[in-house]
């Protein structure tokens, strides 16, 4: 088999890569190329301009900026407290952004199906392929996709152009990103394919035993001639066994497709679990006499799911208590930009952080995130939309809402109901129309199109309160047409709904981060409440001041009253934006019994000897740390959480105190402890025995930079990253949390510098900025790889500190 030269002129070293395997697999099958789905995230063109019309889209680009795929243009901006998009959305700049791509089609695409895929462009996308219009695209978080057949020059270059105007604001209640922060796929198949959309793969029983699965798919017949062929489908166990499978003979008319359903038994089934995340794969060729003309492959898993009020939340018939946080999209100093890794990394900080599932607040995530929960195990309530037809904002999607859900819906529904990390889909956040009855017909209608999608998972939406006029028992409605009655702050209320409606399940959608203890004892005691989301599980961009606390002095005023700029971020997150954990996340982490069993923090004394004042969702300033220069003789608040009964206090060795932990303390004991340097520990003490300590030493003078990467090999593939924790320390090589030093970074080798970020949300720094301060001793550079193997060394310096230098490595293997 030969790929003409002409095509490899299309794509990035790393995309060559993938269609060289893609072909190796298809000769091996005795086929040529079946089907290709070739990345398209390598050097676009960029331009920010306020150009309404269509010039750009055949203009000269070449002295536009070249951009890399995943692309948010916001993030690389200055704040301005004059934004359009105000606190809501971070005080970041929007506009209109336009995209130019060139690639060359092969003569051998000329009898082909040829479609451009977009996982997520931000927002109101059109496109264009050689100056022919393909449609427009409003949402900003659902994946769409066009035909580019008819148009294409065949042998010859072809122009890709979207324009993207996230220009009308506000649009959203938190930071969105401007730009296509997704990837971007060019897919060919025969004429006669299979529609990877219409496939789904569905558990219909399972044990330990046996498993059944029901699965559906549809084959196109894009041709003026009736086709008959024979759909393969097999089933792959994690080894890569074939387990099961079926020959299905089908004839499908011209310019039409057929759709089927075939029942397959699995002997002794790998189940899907949080804690063995075990992935099965569908594959599905369609052959025509001796030739295969498409291939397909789905993971998926095989596992149950089960809720009601007797018996919970049950995962393959074991009851699971849902340990949830409220996550948006963005990655932090890199913006919205969905790079897998940091998909991934996210996920893997969740789960080590104790949560067992996550809320997609409020927007479909990217594909890769559901890839990560389902390979590491984290649960997911997919979320469809933030409102409904009553907008929120000006611009939100309520203006395009009757004309778009039921589309944005089916792109959600079908894309992501393979992933078995997916077990309940959301259909909405707080709507304005709750308690109506438009808002009544429209959850009806929306959960009508899910259950004809998909059957198998119950449906949920966030739902808060009707305000002090508003009799709560209004919704019940609404909670009707609901399979898992997901209340915002409102958990409080659950014994009541019980009395009035005994088998409704319950589960806190939202709540205060301080409510930890609260809604894990409802879910512990009372079998209908299946579970807690915390508001949030990650500090986020925009919803600029949430979270904050005031000093004394200040006015406490919620985030939607006022500007709160600098601040261009929320500060309610159990982990800050550089995945660094926040004491309540231990808090949390014991609460729930989710692996730790002591830990302790001390809360920043307050300005002027008072108290602080902090806002709804906010918490204590607290941190792991016995250095605290200037407060000599000071009373500090030592705060410490245990699952022991008992916890002990010694300040350099001498008791400050003991205190019960227990179940009637909420697992937690606060000491007021003079302050002096040196060795602050906990002890956690069980039937009179020192279980486990935990201590701070005071640190001294910051005299160096460590560099800590999360990973030492990433690939050369031009996407991977890798985080790198920068840390002040002095010369024993302790945190020094009083540090705000500001350090450059330097790169060389086969990496680049992504973003460099820290906790510190109300700062005027952009994440491009380099120098940029440390926050209380920490912050983050993220590097990404280039194409090129071969080392990346990384140095970190400051004045009056000892410099640092860490070498990684881009690597093929």
């Amino acid at each position: 088999m030969q790929i003409s030269n002409i095509r490899l002129n299309m794509f990035s070293p790393a995309a060559l890569r993938g269609l060289a395997l893609c072909c190796m697999w298809s000769y091996l099958a005795g086929t040529s190329i079946a089907r290709e789905r070739n990345p398209l995230d390598a050097d676009w063109k960029f331009r920010l301009s306020e150009k309404p019309d269509l010039l750009e889209t055949g203009s000269d680009a070449s002295n536009w900026q070249t951009v890399q795929l995943p692309h948010d243009w916001s993030i690389e901006l200055p704040t301005d407290p004059k934004a359009f998009s105000a606190g809501g959305g971070g005080f970041f700049p929007t506009g209109i952004g336009w995209y130019r791509r060139e690639f060359i089609a092969p003569e051998d695409w000329r009898d082909q199906r040829v479609g451009v895929e977009f996982d997520g462009v931000y927002e109101n996308a059109d496109v264009w392929i050689n100056d022919v219009l393909l449609g427009k695209h409003p949402y900003g978080y659902t994946p769409f996709q066009y035909d580019l057949t008819p148009h294409l020059n065949f042998g010859e270059k072809n122009t890709l152009a979207v324009r993207v105007d996230n220009s009308e604001q506000p649009n959203s209640r938190w930071y969105s990103g401007s730009g296509i922060y997704r990837h971007v796929w060019l897919n060919v198949t025969e004429p006669v394919h299979i529609d990877d959309r219409k496939i789904s793969i569905k558990t219909e029983r399972a044990s330990d035993k046996e498993a059944l699965l029901a699965i559906e798919a549809t084959v196109l017949n894009d041709t003026s001639e009736k086709k008959s062929i024979e759909l393969v489908v097999e089933i792959l166990d994690p080894g890569d066994h074939v387990v099961a499978s079926a020959t299905i003979h089908i004839s499908v008319e011209p310019h039409n497709h057929s759709a089927l359903v075939q029942n397959l038994a699995i002997s002794q089934p790998h189940l899907w679990s949080l804690d063995s995340p075990k992935l099965y794969s569908a594959r599905f060729r369609i052959v025509s006499g001796d030739r295969q003309i498409d291939a397909l492959e789905i993971p998926f898993g095989i596992r149950t799911i089960e809720v009601s009020a007797s018996q919970g939340f049950l995962l393959n018939g074991k009851p699971v208590l849902l340990c949830g946080a409220n996550v948006h999209h963005d990655n932090g100093p890199l913006g919205a930009a969905a790079f897998d890794r940091a998909e991934t990394r996210k996920v893997e900080i969740l789960k080590a952080a104790g949560f067992n599932a996550v809320r997609t607040s409020h927007n479909p995530p990217s594909k890769a995130y559901l890839a990560a929960c389902d390979r590491l195990g984290l649960l997911v309530v997919d979320e469809a939309f933030d409102g409904w037809a009553a907008k929120k904002n000006p611009n939100d999607y309520g203006t395009v809402f009757h004309d778009w859900w039921q589309r944005d819906l089916t792109a959600m529904i079908q894309r992501d109901r393979n992933h078995p990390s997916v077990v309940m889909w959301s259909i909405g956040n707080e709507v304005y129309e709750r308690g109506k009855p438009e808002g009544l017909a429209i959850a009806k209608a929306m959960t009508k199109q899910i259950k004809e999608l998909d059957s198998s998972r119950p449906i949920t939406a966030g739902i808060n309160g009707l305000g002090e006029s508003g009799d709560w028992s209004q919704l019940d409605p609404l909670f009707d047409t609901l399979d898992v009655a997901g209340v915002n702050y409102e958990l409080h209320r659950h014994e009541e709904d019980h009395r009035r409606s005994p088998s409704r399940v319950i589960m806190s959608a939202e709540s205060y981060p301080q409510n930890a203890f609260a809604c894990w004892n409802a879910a512990a005691k009372s079998s209908y409440v299946i579970g807690d989301f915390v508001w949030s599980g990650f500090d986020y961009l925009g919803e600029s001041g949430i979270g904050r606390v005031f000093a004394s002095d200040e006015e406490v005023l919620p985030h939607w009253e006022g500007s709160h700029f600098p601040w261009h971020g929320a500060n309610c997150g159990e982990i800050d934006i550089t995945g660094w954990r926040k004491p309540l996340s231990h808090y949390r982490n014991i609460v729930w019994d989710s692996g730790e069993k002591l830990y302790m923090a001390v809360v920043a004394p307050a300005p002027n000897k008072q108290d602080w004042q902090p806002s709804a969702w906010a918490q204590l300033p607290a941190i792991p740390s016995w250095t605290w220069p200037g407060n000599e003789g000071k009373e500090l608040t030592v705060e410490v959480y245990s699952r022991y009964p008992i916890v002990r206090l010694y300040l350099n060795e001498k008791l400050i105190g003991e205190k019960p932990t227990s179940l009637e303390n909420e697992f937690r004991a606060e000491f007021k402890v003079l302050y002096e340097q040196g060795t602050l520990k906990a002890v956690g003490v069980s039937n009179g025995s020192v279980k486990e300590e935990m201590l701070f030493t005071t640190a001294g003078k910051p005299t160096g930079i460590r560099l800590l990467p999360d990973r030492r090999t990433i690939s050369a593939d031009g996407q991977d990253l890798c985080f790198v924790a920068a840390e002040v320390i002095d010369d024993e090589g302790r945190l020094c949390p009083q540090s705000c030093a500001l350090v450059e970074y330097q790169i060389g080798g086969n990496g680049s510098l992504a973003a460099i970020g820290s906790g510190d949300l109300s700062t005027l720094q952009t994440y491009s900025a380099n120098p940029r301060s440390v926050f209380l001793g920490r912050a983050m550079v993220v590097i990404r790889s280039t194409e090129e193997q071969g080392p990346i060394l990384l140095e970190a310096s400051s004045p009056g500190l000892k410099s640092a230098k860490v070498e990684l490595r881009s690597s093929n293997q």
